[in-house]
């Protein structure tokens, strides 16, 4: 039985595979047009397995074309000599796994004229990709470079200047088209900021699985086991994935291994926020990739603090250095009116949990001392939770503990009010057995928090106080998600940061659908000491 991959390459025999078939044609079709292509997304996207499978293609079924697959990752730290002599010898390798895939023999001629080449720079490898098409009179080369930005600096501008060279020949060029596959851009690779010589790439992209391939792969496991999944799972995970493939397959593989259901029951949302809490508090390959990265420089978590915070959003400018690493990263993308979105609610959840305190000194206050521990004052009676007491316990504490809310450790002022209500949240759905998590991806000024309990959705929004308008325009925005998740009752928190703050406590109907809105001063800053007056 195959399974979901999500550690390395995809192997369709192995794993369940989104065929993306539509994406593989367009890219053949470039190939065929002799197009000198980039493709340039965040790792564990499955840009590898997509243009391995479009080669194999090529190499099955399009016998006129020859396709040369390389991989740079080993050569980083080679000089430009070491790197064109294993070059050569994985472009030898190559040339005859492609003869023996198709049970053909290379001609004595070609035999010699490989055993008699070496490659010492980027000049000989142009020599001998014009010598080598003479030898194969009735194919078009291919040539597909993986891990591209692993080029050693000092090869890379003579190596894409003999690229281009080829390329503005003649059409009868070799190689005929050339696939380049990285992390990092052609710009970002030219270290001393000068025109890049590869100016005639055309930049493919490879977008995040839709909705439907997302359906269509765990349909493919369907098929297979007899195990079905509940529309709402598929919609759920996609919503929470944005179908970025190592997500979307490693939620299959918990749902469908680790949980151990029983292949005769559907997959239900139950199951899902079991897969789903696993997912937002354990640890897995892609969401150490996003930590590990999202630490890497400390003006990060400034930027990322005004995606979430900033209702009129931050311009997506691959131009600033910060936005293009992130952007780079996979943390963030352009959203549809070119402003800045974390890609995703799990990557958003995760943020926020990096950058709020493990211990922000304040625990011992979410809760009245005579509270038990069970925190029953909280639920009614058939376990349901009391949200209006929870919240407005919430307003009681922040007002109890006051300026200290600006001692928090390493939280940045504008965000301590949503860290706090987080954790605080955090710890009574943790000691309750709840479930909650974020709903919205871009955060653009707006944190939904989705709390699930004892089978009933909470949906709480979280805004910091942008003004009369925006807030009236918040309620609508929050009345029209609750009608569209069936949902009766929400709350809106607001966090005002004005030295003379309207705090407020509102409860209305708008659209049929309940608003209970708070909005809760945050203390600019610590009690001054009187100073003495000497004469």
């Amino acid at each position: 039985m195959r399974t979901f991959g999500t550690q390395g390459r995809v192997y369709p025999s192995r794993h369940y595979v989104v065929p993306r078939t539509e994406e593989k044609k367009e890219l053949i079709k470039r190939v065929k047009e002799g197009r000198y292509i980039v493709l340039f997304a965040p790792r564990q996207t499955g840009k590898t397995t997509f243009f391995r499978l479009a080669l194999d293609t090529l190499t099955t079924e399009e016998l006129n074309y020859f396709p040369i697959q390389l991989n740079f990752e080993e050569y980083e730290d080679y000089t430009t000599a070491e790197f064109y002599s294993n070059l050569y010898e994985d472009i030898c390798e190559e040339i005859e796994n492609v003869f023996q895939k198709r049970e053909e023999t290379p001609s004595k001629a070609l035999i010699q004229f490989l055993e008699d080449t070496a490659l010492t720079d980027h000049v000989s490898m142009r020599r001998f990709f014009t010598h080598f098409d003479s030898f194969l009179p009735d194919h078009r080369v291919v040539l597909i470079i993986d891990e591209f930005d692993a080029i050693p600096r000092e090869a890379l501008k003579g190596f894409l200047r003999s690229l281009r060279r080829i390329y503005l020949t003649d059409e009868d060029r070799c190689p005929h088209s050339v696939g380049i596959i990285g992390v990092k851009s052609i710009t970002q690779l030219s270290y001393d900021r000068s025109v890049s010589p590869f100016n005639i790439q055309d930049e493919f992209n490879l977008p995040n699985f839709t909705f439907e391939q997302v359906r269509e792969l765990l349909g493919q496991y369907t098929e297979e086991v007899g195990q079905p999944f509940e529309e709402e799972v598929l919609a759920s995970i996609h919503k929470q994935t944005a179908g970025q493939p190592v997500l979307v397959n490693h939620f299959a593989e918990i749902l469908t291994e680790t949980l151990d259901i029983p292949k005769t029951e559907p997959i239900t949302m139950a199951h899902f926020l079991k897969a789903h809490t696993q997912l937002l508090r354990g640890q897995n390959t892609n969401i150490k990739h996003l930590i590990t990265n999202i630490r890497k420089n400390p003006r990060f978590e400034s930027i990322l603090m005004q995606i979430m915070t900033r209702d009129e959003g931050v311009d997506f400018s691959l131009d600033d250095d910060i936005i293009s690493e992130l952007a780079t990263y996979g943390v963030i993308k352009e959203g549809v009116d070119g402003m800045c979105e974390i890609l995703n609610p799990i990557y958003l959840y995760r943020i926020m949990r990096v950058f709020k305190p493990v211990v922000n000194g304040l625990e011992q206050e979410y809760f009245p001392e005579d509270t038990s521990e069970v925190l029953h004052e909280y639920l009614t009676s058939t376990r349901q939770i009391e949200m209006e007491a929870l919240l407005d316990n919430f307003r009681d504490f922040i007002a109890r503990v006051g300026f200290r809310i600006l001692q928090v450790p390493d939280t940045p002022q504008e965000s301590v009010g949503r860290h706090l209500l987080l954790a605080y949240l955090d710890e009574f759905i943790r000691r309750i057995g709840g479930v909650m998590h974020i709903e919205v991806q871009t955060g653009r000024g707006r944190m939904d928090l989705l709390i699930s309990h004892n089978q009933r959705k909470y949906i709480v929004e979280t805004k910091i106080w942008r003004g009369a308008a925006r807030y009236l325009a918040g309620k609508r925005q929050l009345a029209a998600y609750l009608k569209l998740e069936g949902v009766t009752v929400g709350y809106y928190v607001v966090f005002d940061h004005r030295q003379e703050p309207e705090p407020r406590v509102e409860t209305e109907t708008i659209d049929d659908v309940t608003v209970r809105s708070y909005v809760i001063p945050v203390i600019q800053e610590p009690p001054s000491d009187a100073h003495r007056v000497i004469e």
